[in-house]
């Protein structure tokens, strides 16, 4: 895929089966997420691979957050099948170093170039994926078991995996709408 045509024809695809990225694909998605912006050279990310029992893992994390903020039953179960929406999940953190010159919004956007280079590096090896982020993100319980300090935040969960369906036709957007000029 030209690189242009994945980044006009971007669409997530939610249905994802196996196999999931692994190898050389899944070196190159990391890999393509650590070229991200990084004003100061801070390496401002990090990633946290779950699959097989990793996604169980990551359903008791979210589920135990769920239960600590006395949820629905309903939103509990919701969270146990959560991230088995696709083979693998990819939790996207910034890790929020002290800078004088690089303020925490700075590594916070580099963290979600990284995740969307990391996205946008899956479907260019022929797999797909979606970016998820939601209140569990930002839930203390969540943040003590990636082990966050400071100004840390996840600033998603990306799914990825086999497309089990075609992407949905690409909205048109009139450039209009979007842009001025001084």
């Amino acid at each position: 895929m030209q690189a242009l045509d994945l980044l006009l024809e971007r669409r997530s695809i939610a249905n994802l089966v196996e196999p999931a990225p692994e190898g050389k694909a899944l070196e190159n998605i990391i890999k393509a997420g650590l070229r991200a912006p990084d004003h100061g050279n801070l390496t401002p990310w990090r990633f946290v691979i779950a699959q097989g029992e990793g996604l169980r893992k990551l359903a008791d994390i979210l589920v135990h957050a769920a239960e600590v903020n006395q949820s629905p039953d309903a939103v509990i179960e919701k969270l146990k099948k959560a991230p088995f929406r696709a083979p693998m999940v990819i939790t996207v953190i910034a890790k929020v170093k002290e800078h004088e010159k690089v303020p925490a919004l700075e590594q916070y956007l580099s963290a979600g170039c990284a995740a969307q280079a990391m996205q946008m590096a899956a479907v260019a090896q022929s797999f797909q994926g979606f970016w998820r982020s939601g209140e569990w993100m930002f839930h203390q319980e969540v943040h003590q078991a990636f082990g966050l300090e400071g100004e840390d935040q996840i600033v998603g969960f990306l799914y990825l995996g086999t497309p089990g369906c075609s992407a949905m036709k690409v909205p048109e957007r009139n450039i209009g709408d979007y842009v001025s000029y001084l």
